[in-house]
């Protein structure tokens, strides 16, 4: 008897499992498992990179959104020396900034984005006067206004740059600063060799 009740159970669970699988339940249940373990495994993930983020200092974060700022400026005033410029090698100038920043910056935002730090979509502050500035002139006027900009920013670049690639905490963070250094100090050069000229 007891065989019967146990094997009618077995067959009711079998049949309901069935259509439980057929209409997808289960899989509802499973997905909520694993999404269970999902949120698990993302919590620590966060927690590994919370560990990693802990060992990128105050000073490693306030560099990568300085650098992220000031990557943001040399594309968008690159992009508009692209359209204002008169003078040829501004021009030449500002599509070498455009193309070298636009690859640091897409490498800055994929290493901040690991990291956990927010980097601006924006510009604010000098760069947004810099910025504000530079759209209000024309011809000559901006191509030595723009210039001015590129020698001011890629010098303090440089500076930035160099301690990061010697004393960042966060070792791909030292690793990219030190990458992304030689093309700073040539773009600084060029800087000042074409605002020389214009």
């Amino acid at each position: 008897m007891l065989k019967r009740i146990a094997g009618a159970i077995a067959l009711i669970l079998l049949v309901a499992c069935k259509a439980e699988n057929q209409s997808g339940l289960p899989q509802t249940e499973t997905t909520g498992s694993e999404s269970t373990m999902t949120s698990t495994a993302s919590a620590t993930t966060t927690g590994d990179s919370g560990g990693t983020l802990s060992a990128m200092t105050p000073e490693d974060k306030e560099f990568v959104v300085k650098a992220g700022m000031g990557g943001l400026f040399e594309v968008q005033a690159g992009n508009l020396a692209l359209e204002k410029a008169s003078n040829q090698d501004v021009r030449t100038f500002a599509q070498r900034v455009v193309t070298d920043h636009s690859k640091a910056n897409a490498e800055l935002a994929q290493l901040a984005t690991t990291k956990g730090v927010a980097l601006a979509t924006e510009l604010a502050g000098d760069h947004k006067a810099a910025m504000e500035h530079l759209t209000s002139l024309n011809g000559a006027e901006f191509d030595k206004a723009y210039m001015h900009h590129m020698v001011d920013d890629h010098t303090k670049d440089v500076g930035e740059f160099e301690k990061a690639s010697t004393s960042a905490t966060e070792a791909e963070l030292k690793a990219w600063a030190a990458k992304t250094l030689p093309t700073l100090r040539e773009h600084a050069k060029l800087a000042n060799e074409v605002a020389g000229k214009v």
